[in-house]
């Protein structure tokens, strides 16, 4: 039965087979017909995109077969990579931008951090989803009828600024008004879940193109009565500081940055922002925050004005007590969302819905004189350095504030330098590293995951080959996505990678020994948290390591490994009850 089937059947079913095929193929050209698909990636390069970051799946077949022809395709491991890697690249890229294209259930739900970090930073990023065959779509109460069918719009509905399913083909104009949200005027991710029968639709392109695609929303732009009376402000206060975030461009910030060293203001960054006047800048004083540099928030916390650009003034950059915050200072807040504005804290002077970075070209016109000012902020500087005396230090290990301030020195202006989001390492980068004008310095803090520094530098390293991309990451952070280093590997990345190796969860470790009296759980190895020997996982990946020690600097092997083109792992060892000052600390409460 089985060598009938084989000998006969088989055959001329297969011959049947294709002359359908042929007849379909012939039908297609005879009335003009591409696969939807085709069109829609298409659509996407006529936008500005140059680079996919996927996963492969079965739901998104189609598409990722029109990127594969017609886009670079970078392969990760996990989806949630794929994120970080295109929110990190879209940073960094100033020739194309990149998207994800993931496939329906898990394909989804793993991409669910990068989408949440994304919102919270205001970054752009485009995620295309693969979904099941409109006509497999549960209804009602159903939970599931498609293969792996979840409904990914509805999960992340919350952290998007669209979040659409595409149940059949839309036309450019609609595709363009959904990407376009993205990028303007407040940048975050959007989500489009396309069902796999519409990605293999024939259709006809000059019918889905009629329509006229929309314009790029104009940006909101202050009005001269409020011009005027932050100009007044200005000229009346004996303390003015401006706080620099990540609302301001890039773009803005470096065309405009003499006038800005001329203009008498003193400059903080928030952490999102800390790239747009660099501190070899002469009017930089820092970045205030909860856990910011300390004569940066003695500055913020002496002056009599704040005007913050694109700053969101969270609890973050203010503290929980944000009453404490500026209290000797009238407070400008210029944002171009609304509900940021009006969400109650702190309380502003003035509330300027505009585009940062018009309101900032318009009020570095006139130069301003606070010589008195200008001395105390240089003292002040001066007094407070970034490494805190009390910080302990410990044999055999190395002092992470001295380490960064070592690799401050050692970073070219053209570097990309990618802090993790969380924890020691974290914490450290952003108190203590000196960032130089022309280099990126960014990470994902809003969302503070773990995990973040390896997929992010992926993405930068990727939107600039030719870029020496500088990852430093604590090993706790660094564990939740190794994975990838399969990624560094295969793609040969200029990447340097730093780990604090601290043998586990530094600011979880501390927390526990705080407040709950050293009961550690999870933290560390002794508490039931394990670690790979990280020399050994590189060299599984094929990467190039090296253990450091004190004057790592000045060693002929690290600066060979460090000026060369290749992927290359570096192992900090930190002491596990190294301490981190200057830190906040939570009062505790005092129970009979």
């Amino acid at each position: 039965m089985i060598e009938f089937f084989e000998s006969t059947s088989t055959p001329s079913i297969s011959k049947a087979m294709i002359s359908l095929c042929d007849f379909i193929a012939t039908y297609n050209r005879v009335m003009h017909l591409e696969k939807y698909a085709d069109i829609f990636v298409d659509w996407l390069i006529e936008s500005g995109y140059t680079t996919c970051f996927f996963v492969a799946g079965g739901n998104s077949m189609h598409l990722l077969n029109a990127c594969r022809i017609k886009l670079r395709c970078v392969p990760v491991v996990h989806e949630v990579s794929a994120g970080i890697a295109a929110e990190y690249f879209n940073e960094v890229s100033s020739d194309g931008r990149a998207f994800v294209l993931v496939t329906a259930g898990p394909g989804l739900t793993n991409i669910v951090t990068a989408i949440s970090g994304a919102w919270l930073e205001s970054r752009e990023l485009l995620v295309i989803g693969g979904q099941v065959k409109s006509t497999d779509l549960a209804t009602g109460k159903l939970r599931q009828r498609g293969i792996q069918e979840v409904n990914g719009v509805a999960i992340v509905e919350s952290t998007t600024k669209v979040s659409q399913r595409i149940t059949t083909p839309l036309s450019k104009s609609k595709i363009m008004f959904l990407i376009n949200e993205s990028r303007a005027p407040r940048k975050g991710p959007c989500f489009l879940e396309i069902c796999l029968d519409v990605q293999a639709a024939p259709v006809n392109r000059v019918d889905l193109e009629t329509d006229t695609p929309p314009s790029a929303p104009s940006l909101l732009k202050i009005p001269e009565t409020q011009l005027e009376f932050l100009q007044n402000l200005i000229q009346n206060s004996e303390r003015p500081v401006a706080l620099f975030g990540g609302g301001l461009s890039r773009e803005c910030t470096n065309s405009f940055v003499q006038q800005i060293d001329e203009w008498g203001m003193p400059i903080l960054t928030s952490w999102n922002g800390a790239d747009r006047y660099a501190s070899d800048r002469p009017m930089w004083f820092g970045r205030p925050d909860t856990w910011g540099m300390r004569f940066a928030n003695a500055i913020i916390q002496k002056s009599d004005l704040v005007i913050a650009f694109g700053a969101r003034l969270s609890l973050q950059q203010t503290g929980f007590n944000w009453q404490g915050f500026a209290p000797d200072a009238k407070i400008v807040h210029v944002d171009i969302d609304p509900s940021e504005l009006e969400k109650g804290h702190p309380l502003q002077t003035i509330k300027i819905n505009a585009d940062a970075n018009d309101v900032l070209t318009q009020i570095i016109k006139t130069k301003i004189e606070r010589p008195e000012w200008m001395s105390d902020c240089i003292k002040i500087k001066t007094d407070l350095p970034l490494n805190d005396a009390e910080n302990s230090f410990h044999e055999g290990f190395l002092q992470p504030y001295e380490f960064a301030e070592q690799l401050s020195l050692i970073c070219n202006s053209d570097d990309t330098v990618i802090p993790c989001s969380s924890g020691g390492a974290n914490t450290v980068m952003m108190q203590s590293f000196r960032n130089k004008t022309g280099q990126f310095f960014f990470n994902n803090k809003a969302l503070a995951s773990m995990g973040y520094g390896l997929a992010g530098s992926i993405g930068a390293s990727l939107a600039n080959p030719t870029s020496r991309v500088i990852l430093v990451e604590g090993d706790g952070g660094f564990a939740q996505n190794l994975q990838e280093l399969a990624t560094v590997s295969v793609n040969r990345l200029k990447l340097k990678i730093f780990i604090f190796s601290n043998n586990g969860y530094a600011s979880i470790r501390m927390t526990q020994k705080n407040y709950f009296d050293g009961a550690y759980l999870g933290c560390d190895a002794e508490s039931g948290l394990g670690f790979p020997d990280w020399q050994l996982l590189a060299q599984a990946f094929g990467i190039n390591s090296l253990l450091l020690s004190e004057g790592f600097q000045s060693d002929p092997g690290f600066l060979e490994s460090w000026n060369n083109n290749d992927p290359c792992l570096y192992v900090v060892p930190v002491h596990p009850e190294q301490t981190y000052f200057p830190k906040i600390t939570s009062a505790r409460a005092i129970r009979a």
